[in-house]
This record gives C-alpha cells, sequence and structure tokens, in this order.
C-alpha cells in the first residue's frame, strides 16, 4: 500500500461514514489471515502473525511474535528465537520472554493491497447496507413512494429516494402496468421487511444477491395508511379504522367509526363529492371501496357490511369449539337481492365475513320458508300509504287476528331455523 491508498481510505471513510478504527482493524485482520496462510504453520505449534499498518505512509510490515530460548535449546525458529539474537532488537530481552520479530516479505505490499482493496469494497457494501436500514427501518409497515425501474425473474425493481426496493409478483396488483420509462409516474408502496445483512445471521444464509427492502401493493396495510393520510378525522384519532378486507386490484371493504357523535365516518372518509375516497382508489389503480360504518350489534354490523345488498333479517349462532369460538350468521335477503348479496363470484359476502369476522350462509326468504306479512314494514318501503292505513285499521281487530297478521315467520322457516341452531 502507499499513501495515495490511505489518502482513498480517507476519503471513502468520511463519505460513507464508515468507522476508520474498525475499517484498519478489519484490514489488518485480513491481512494476517493471508500471511498465516503465505507462512504456514510448523508442527510444534501455530505461527503468531502480527500485522502492523502506519496510518500515515501507507507501510505494511509483518511481525512474528515468538519465545526466547537459550541458542542450544533453539528447535523452532518459527516460533522460538535465540537470546543473541533477540538482544539484537531488544536489549532488556529475557529467556522465557516473548518478542516480536519482523519477517515482512519482499513484495509484500502488493499482497497487502490486495487484501486492503478487498476489504474496503467489503465494508463499503456493509456500510450503505447499513445506511439503507437506518434510513428505512423507521418506515417499516408505512408507504413510501418510489418508480418501477424494470422487470426481473421475481417481480419489479422499484426505485426509492435513497434505495432501491423489491416488488414480488405476488405483491403486485392484479393486471396493473407499470411506466418503466425514466420519468415514470411514481406510486404509493407499502414497506412490509427490511433486513439487516450486516447481522451474522442474516451474513450466513444471504444468497448470492437478496433485495433488502421489500414492498407491496396488495397489503391491506397500505390501504389503511392511505386512508390515515388522506383523511384528517383518521390521523388525528377521531374516526377509527376497525377492520380491512381486501382483494387487492378488485374490492376493498372499510369498516370505521368515529368517537364523535358529531362526525359522520362515513362521510369523513368519502369527503366532498368523493374527493377522499377516490384519491384512494386512484392511488390503487382503480380498485373499488367500500366504506362501512361500524358497529359493535354484530347484526347491524353485518347489515352493513354486506351493502349495497339490503338484508331481510340476521341470526346470530355462536358456538363453542376446541379451536376456540365459532362465530356464525344466517342472513335472510329477498329473493330479487340474493345474487347482489353474494356477489360476483361470492367476493360481497367473502369480503363480509371478513370484516365482520363471522362466517356468513346467505339465503333467500324463499329457500328458508321466510314471509312477510303486508303489515310488517320493510327497510325497502314497498308499502304504500294507503296499505300504511290499512294496517292501522287491522290493529283495532280481534288481538288473535292481530298476532296472526303481523307473524313473520312460518313454520316452515321456524324448522330451518331451529336446525341451524343446533
Amino acid at each position: 500500500m502507499n499513501k495515495d491508498f490511505i489518502t482513498a481510505i480517507d476519503q471513502i471513510v468520511a463519505s460513507k461514514g464508515i468507522d476508520k478504527e474498525k475499517l484498519y482493524d478489519a484490514i489488518t485482520q485480513s491481512i494476517e489471515a493471508a500471511c498465516k496462510k503465505h507462512f504456514g504453520t510448523q508442527a510444534t505449534g501455530k505461527q503468531i502473525i502480527k500485522v502492523d499498518i502506519n496510518e500515515k505512509t501507507g507501510v505494511v510490515k509483518v511481525f512474528s511474535t515468538k519465545t526466547v530460548v537459550d541458542e542450544l535449546q533453539l528447535e523452532n525458529d518459527v516460533i522460538e528465537i535465540g537470546l543473541e539474537a533477540a538482544r539484537e532488537i531488544n536489549t532488556r530481552i529475557n529467556i522465557g520472554d516473548m518478542i516480536d520479530v519482523e519477517i515482512t516479505p519482499k513484495n509484500f505490499g502488493r499482497i497487502a493491497a490486495k487484501n486492503a482493496k478487498n476489504v474496503v469494497l467489503q465494508k463499503i457494501k456493509e456500510a450503505e447496507r447499513q445506511m439503507v436500514y437506518d434510513n428505512y427501518i423507521t418506515k417499516l409497515d408505512d408507504i413510501v413512494r418510489g418508480q418501477v425501474l424494470r422487470r426481473d425473474k421475481n417481480g419489479y425493481i422499484v426505485k426509492l429516494q435513497h434505495a432501491e426496493a423489491s416488488l414480488p409478483m405476488s405483491e403486485a396488483l392484479p393486471n396493473e402496468e407499470f411506466d418503466q420509462s425514466e420519468n415514470g409516474e411514481t406510486k404509493s408502496f407499502y414497506l412490509i421487511d427490511v433486513k439487516d445483512f450486516n447481522t451474522n445471521e442474516q451474513r450466513s444464509v444471504k444468497p448470492k444477491w437478496e433485495p433488502q427492502l421489500i414492498v407491496s401493493r396488495t397489503h391491506q396495510g397500505l390501504v389503511k395508511r392511505l386512508f390515515e393520510k388522506e383523511v384528517v378525522e383518521i390521523s388525528d384519532g377521531t374516526v377509527q379504522i376497525k377492520s380491512i378486507a381486501r382483494e387487492a386490484g378488485s374490492r376493498t371493504k372499510i369498516a370505521v367509526y368515529s368517537n364523535n357523535p358529531q362526525v359522520d365516518p362515513i362521510g369523513a372518509c368519502v369527503g366532498e363529492r368523493g374527493s377522499r375516497i377516490n384519491h384512494v382508489v386512484s392511488e390503487l389503480d382503480g380498485e373499488k371501496i367500500d366504506a362501512i360504518e361500524w358497529s359493535e350489534d354484530p347484526v347491524t354490523f353485518i347489515k352493513s357490511a354486506l351493502s349495497p345488498a339490503k338484508v331481510v333479517e340476521v341470526v346470530i349462532n355462536e358456538k363453542e369449539t376446541l379451536r376456540g369460538i365459532e362465530k356464525n350468521a344466517l342472513v335472510i335477503v329477498p329473493d330479487d337481492i340474493l345474487t347482489l348479496a353474494i356477489g360476483k363470484g361470492g367476493q360481497n359476502v367473502r369480503l363480509a365475513a371478513r370484516l365482520t369476522g363471522f362466517k356468513i350462509d346467505i339465503k333467500s326468504m324463499t329457500q328458508v320458508g321466510y314471509k312477510i306479512s303486508e303489515s310488517n314494514e320493510l327497510e325497502s318501503n314497498e308499502l304504500e300509504s294507503n296499505e300504511l292505513e290499512s294496517n292501522e285499521l287491522e290493529s283495532n281487530e280481534p288481538e288473535s287476528n292481530e298476532l296472526e297478521s303481523n307473524e313473520p315467520h312460518i313454520n316452515e322457516y321456524d324448522d330451518y331455523l331451529d336446525e341451524y341452531m343446533e
């Protein structure tokens, strides 16, 4: 090594934030390992090698630590030195003492420089990885903005502000296309993993190349963070996100609750003329979003979760099993609403089940033998005003007739319900 190399090391230390003392320790250890390989060992014991680097001149010297012995008892000059020769180095040395003897090979500077270069490059990589880790570990489970640069065998490479991240195919929205040009569109991603490759565990298992940052476009946390960013009532705690059910790229249902009776949680999320929710939809490449008002009453919550379908009745059936409480709900809907309630491919009921935590079984009124007399008022307001007046007149009839006319169920439905609750 030479002075120019030392100057280069000083510049790297300053620009990369590498600890200078640790860097020189690593270079020293690398050169010591090379020396041990060069000199080998003797049958009587291993040679003790020490390396000294002058941090000003770049001069490298190699020493072997030897035991001082009487010349007549000298058996292995690799690990031993005679007293007379030792006193040429240090006049105060005595038999039994240890002394460092310079054994720097000729042209050793080239070997030292090669090892030093490799160590410096490795330390630069470690420093860069540490900087990435320090910059992004605080952003874990949060939104990061980035531009897709290119496609690789595992997914996409995304350019973030200070690093590159991997977007696996499993975390990309179905059929989403990216503008991979130099000035391509910047999108929101959800940071799901930050790897610390400088730990011993990660060093031992890390393959030749592995992304340090992993991002997602499908994680439901992305929806949550986008609403927190867009809706001030959520960010300040007035409105809470209770649960999210998502089929990425297609539809999401989000259950929200207001801690302030004066604040409408749905209106807060939708915004004026849909401005807030439309911005989230745009960020998710057009994914449909249903904002649902959360309720601690499971019947009310399930009815809301199945929106836009209108529900006639919800029957809760919770059973205790070996795996815990099994939460079931039987939902009755009008015949012409059954398809809407289930949704295309079962999506509506599937999302509602995830959102509420209930296993939902949807049946039409005909399927379970459920009938509602004309005297009952439905949410759909199907009854005309003259029918309502007729109901008032019927209320004056004998009690037995009133009970019969107001009975919403028939025996067939009662039997079905008994069987369901077993």
